[in-house]
């Protein structure tokens, strides 16, 4: 009897196991993943039970959750020993237990990594920055400063941090701020920073970061993404910033490009692009269709889309964002045969009823 028992035991062990690979393998290969952005502070919130309602309660199955934050903190404690405990924050306080909770809920679990917009390594060691002349730490007008993408230190680093996400559980590693600050060739030369590697290359110091990224990750058995600018795709190549779509593309395993309707100039026609949420995203997905299509081995596309509503744009320049609109990027998305997507709202007030699969 005993002898039987234990068969029974070891079979429903082995049956766990390989219902959570499935689980994982299934809503990443299987299922189209459509997601959300938390920040790691609502975590702690009751917002995140109501979150956690949004995804069981619709078609929604993924949240993508700020591991290194917008200002470079680690967001949760890890062991001490780890070169991180001194740039980590506790917004998280539990990540056993979260990771749990997202299992638990069928949730696809990815960790954002914020790259070289890092006010924290900035402010704690300069010369892995951009200096003024005067020797002060540069900073953009949000106040915000960002490492050097030509060092491999700073590569490094954040590659680090992306693996501390890989042990608490999270299947995809997303990278943000891949690139240079904004308008960066009209301030570069008043700057003081190191810039021997690559000849000083900007597109080629980001692609080879994405490149170097995805071969460190990959022998962990985690899936590699990168946030990237929408206008990077409609024109060659982001220079300025040094975004290269299809470089990138490449080398990743999910593109996501923001192609918010709000953070569009006059575009596609459109002269107004943010009350036009399904012409724009349309046209948008017919342009990355064909440079995915040249790429021998694509990656997935999973656009990041606007749930918010941008009335900084001024009056007659925008539009309250609700359930229709939300709907409509997504039908345009679904016409250009692209079935998976993210939802940005940086507050993370995501609209209520929405339809994530019409057609």
């Amino acid at each position: 009897m005993r002898k039987y028992l234990l068969l029974i035991f070891v079979f429903l062990l082995v049956w766990g196991i390989s219902c959570n690979h499935l689980y994982y393998a299934s809503t990443h290969i299987q299922e189209p993943i459509r997601g959300i952005y938390v920040t790691a502070p609502t975590i702690k919130k009751p917002q995140f039970n109501q979150l956690l309602s949004l995804i069981n309660n619709t078609d929604l199955n993924a949240m993508v959750i700020d591991i290194k934050d917008d200002h470079g903190n680690l967001t949760f404690i890890p062991d001490k020993n780890s070169p991180y405990y001194s740039v980590s924050r506790p917004y998280i306080t539990n990540p056993a237990s979260l990771m749990t909770t997202l299992k638990t809920n069928n949730i696809y679990p990815i960790a954002r990594i914020v790259v070289f917009k890092d006010n924290v390594l900035s402010a704690k060691n300069p010369n892995l920055s951009f200096k003024t002349s005067n020797e002060g730490l540069w900073k953009n007008p949000r106040g915000d400063s960002f490492t050097n993408p030509f060092l491999k230190e700073v590569w490094d680093y954040n590659i680090g941090m992306a693996l501390e996400a890989v042990k608490l559980g999270f299947k995809e590693i997303q990278f943000d701020y891949v690139r240079f600050p904004e308008k960066f060739e009209k301030i570069e030369n008043g700057l003081i920073y190191d810039k021997t590697t690559f000849q000083a290359n900007r597109v080629t110091a980001v692609s080879e970061f994405v490149k170097y990224a995805k071969e460190k990750l990959t022998p962990h058995n985690v899936k590699v993404s990168v946030d990237i600018f929408g206008n990077a795709t409609v024109i060659p190549e982001a220079s300025g910033i040094g975004q290269n779509f299809t470089n990138i593309a490449q080398n990743v395993d999910v593109i996501s490009a923001m192609i918010y309707p709000s953070h569009w100039t006059a575009i596609f026609g459109l002269q107004k692009p943010d009350l036009e949420p399904y012409r724009l995203v349309e046209a948008y997905a017919k342009v990355e269709n064909e440079r995915l299509k040249k790429i021998t081995n694509p990656p997935i596309s999973r656009p990041w889309l606007q749930d918010f509503t941008a009335s900084y744009l001024g009056e007659g320049n925008y539009k309250v964002y609700g359930k229709k609109e939300i709907e409509e990027q997504i039908r345009a998305l679904h016409s250009q045969g692209i079935n998976e997507f993210l939802l940005w709202n940086a507050t993370n007030n995501y609209t209520q009823n929405v339809d994530y699969t019409p057609f």
